[in-house]
């Protein structure tokens, strides 16, 4: 009989690429992988795996054992995730990936709600970007992210991921107080064109929202400054030497100096969901965790 560990190292080495790749992945040493893969090839009497330079590939009958594992690997999950569980009692350990605003805006008051609720329901977070967050529960690494969808910046959903939108999030343009722009009720994209900006990194959704702002008016805006950190560009805001795109999601109240003014036509703002894979959908741990980032999202003030 095949056991099922040695299907899910030989999925997991398929996903990631290599031995030592899929044992970060599953918390295991690369030997004790390897010794998956052994199992695997002598209960099945094939070679799943061969030598290529310092790495390994799959074999051809090693990659459709990886296809079937994978489905068997789905079909497991939704056993235990729904007939297996009882829905009157979400319990067990759930991995939860968010975008870092969200993880203060929506993540730590659910984490609040969780613990008043009496469940065995218990959560390990960890911040990443929404395409990160997207891959790693796509692939098992996480059961449940927070993701966000700017309107210009579409993100890509695999199919046998699901997604739940949660809230819109608005992002204002912070000004210090002394700004020409700051007594203003709204402004438009077109008036902000000469201005010095903070930034996200390249590459960051939030940064990509930006560019996608100024590439519509043919021009590309003039960032003095990149940081991840949100609080940062609000500091330096507040010091006047560059404006601001924040989201209002986990945004800490503004210091005196620093003015929120709208950005409109168009409103600049992106879209707060969950996703979990397909087989999870009659999670009751799912359920639950949705149920309660649901109820702070209606109170999270972003629109």
């Amino acid at each position: 009989m095949i056991d099922i560990s040695s299907l899910r190292a030989l999925a997991a080495i398929e996903q990631h690429g290599s031995v030592v790749a899929a044992s970060d992945v599953m918390g295991f040493s690369p030997s004790a992988v390897s010794q998956q893969i052994k199992k695997l090839e002598k209960q099945t009497g094939i070679a799943v795996l061969e030598r290529r330079g310092r790495g390994v590939l799959l074999t051809e009958r090693g990659i459709a054992l990886a296809a079937y594992g994978r489905r068997i690997l789905a079909e497991l999950e939704e056993l235990q995730s729904t007939l297996l569980a009882d829905p009157s009692k979400p319990s067990g350990l759930l991995r939860l990936v968010s975008f870092s605003t969200a993880c203060r805006g929506l993540v730590g008051p659910m984490l609040g709600r969780l613990a008043a609720s009496a469940t065995e329901l218990d959560l390990n977070v960890l911040a990443e970007d929404p395409r990160e967050a997207v891959a790693r529960v796509a692939n098992g690494e996480a059961d449940l992210g927070i993701v966000h969808n700017w309107n210009s910046v579409p993100l890509v959903i695999p199919g046998h991921v699901t997604l739940e939108w949660l809230c819109e999030d608005v992002a204002d343009l912070l000004v210090n107080g002394r700004h020409p722009l700051a007594g203003r009720e709204s402004v438009e994209p077109a008036e902000l064109v000469d201005e010095r900006w903070v930034s996200t990194p390249h590459g960051a959704i939030c940064n990509e929202a930006l560019m996608r702002i100024f590439a519509d008016l043919g021009r590309v805006p003039d960032i003095k400054v990149y940081d991840p950190d949100f609080s940062t560009h609000i500091a330096l805001v507040g010091q006047n030497v560059v404006v601001a795109l924040v989201p209002r999601l986990g945004r800490p109240s503004l210091p005196d100096g620093v003015v929120a003014v709208r950005v409109v036509n168009p409103v600049q703002a992106r879209q707060v969901g969950i996703v979990y894979r397909r087989t999870m959908t009659a999670s009751p741990g799912i359920r639950h965790i949705a149920g309660l980032l649901r109820e702070v999202a209606e109170t999270s003030g972003t629109g």
